[in-house]
């Protein structure tokens, strides 16, 4: 009887241990939208672990079958395509594909044009309901996520306003799942999408009167961020962080850094600074960290996303000579 009752727990979605619903996510921003607005309410348990490289994600059998015994499965479709594949074999009865909550884009991460580059404080100024209604219009269905050119950039969440919507989808999705705490769901969801549009306030404001517009990454994560504040980001590898740069491009990117005053090229906590370095060290300029938050570990400059998003704020602000 005691085996039986284990299984049909499982078979649920319900933790064993206290009756808490399992919610299984992907990587840290899912699981930390899963931890935020679940509460009390869930177990959270991630598929990336702490110090996992996101992108290099293998899925085992175990890890595939706990997926379609979750309560509920937080994803972001593209990103991790081990994921992708495991949550369309496991089939759960209950999935949050973040993605679907808002619109994804494409972003090069390249040297635009410049009129093109002019124009780029206009887009950073998009109603959040035009987004909303966009997203609704997509339904979810964002085929070709996969990093490359031409595909959606997936790294949404670095967008304070499009992390809010994602915030409430999923909000919506767990009160699905577990109708008995709906309510506490639509508060807590309610509640961090307040503190997302906060923290987008500070950006807004703390990236005000600004020396320059222009940044250097070591990969093209920042691309929704830059779009929504106005401003450019010049990427050494492209939307894959394993992909390297050409001898053309790097040429490309020394003129850049000179023409629009570029003082810092900006690396990501734990990963080789390799390309980046050389090419602050021929440059003479400084080198800082910006987060991607795929992840929290020992080296990140906060404990949770939104001290990581207020720490890569004050790097912007310095590398920007915003005043």
């Amino acid at each position: 009887m005691a085996g039986l009752l284990a299984l049909t727990a499982c078979g649920t979605g319900t933790a064993e241990e206290d009756g808490r619903m399992t919610v299984v996510a992907s990587f840290y921003p899912m699981e930390f939208l899963a931890e935020e607005i679940g509460g009390e309410h869930v177990s959270v348990s991630p598929l990336t672990k702490p110090g996992v490289e996101p992108h290099d994600l293998e899925i085992s059998p175990r890890q595939t079958a706990e997926l379609g015994e979750a309560g509920l499965v937080v994803y972001l479709k593209g990103f991790q395509p081990a994921v992708d594949r495991a949550v369309e074999q496991s089939g759960p009865e209950h999935v949050a594909e973040a993605g679907s909550y808002t619109e994804l884009v494409e972003h090069g991460g390249g040297h635009e044009e410049e009129g093109h580059r002019e124009e780029s404080g206009e887009h950073g100024e998009v109603e959040a309901g035009h987004e909303e209604e966009h997203g609704e219009e997509h339904g979810g269905e964002h085929e070709g996520h996969e990093h490359g050119e031409g595909a959606l950039d997936p790294h949404v969440w670095l967008d304070p306003v499009k992390y809010a919507e994602m915030a409430e989808g999923v909000g919506k999705a767990l009160a699905e799942a577990d109708p008995d705490h709906a309510a506490d769901y639509r508060e807590n969801a309610g509640e961090l999408a307040g503190k997302l549009r906060d923290l987008d306030a500070d950006f807004r404001a703390g990236l005000k009167d600004r020396r320059t517009d222009t940044f250097v990454t070591t990969h093209a994560a920042f691309g929704y961020l830059a779009e929504r504040y106005g401003l450019h980001e010049e990427s050494i590898a492209g939307l894959d962080p394993e992909s390297g740069p050409s001898g053309a491009h790097l040429r490309e990117l020394h003129t850049v850094v000179e023409e629009d005053g570029v003082g810092t090229v900006f690396l990501e906590p734990g990963a080789d600074g390799g390309a980046a370095e050389s090419l602050a060290a021929d440059l003479k300029l400084r080198t800082d960290v910006l987060d991607p938050v795929e992840g929290v570990s020992d080296g990140s400059r906060g404990e949770d996303y939104l001290e990581i998003m207020r720490a890569n704020l004050q790097a912007l602000r310095k590398a920007l000579g915003a005043r």
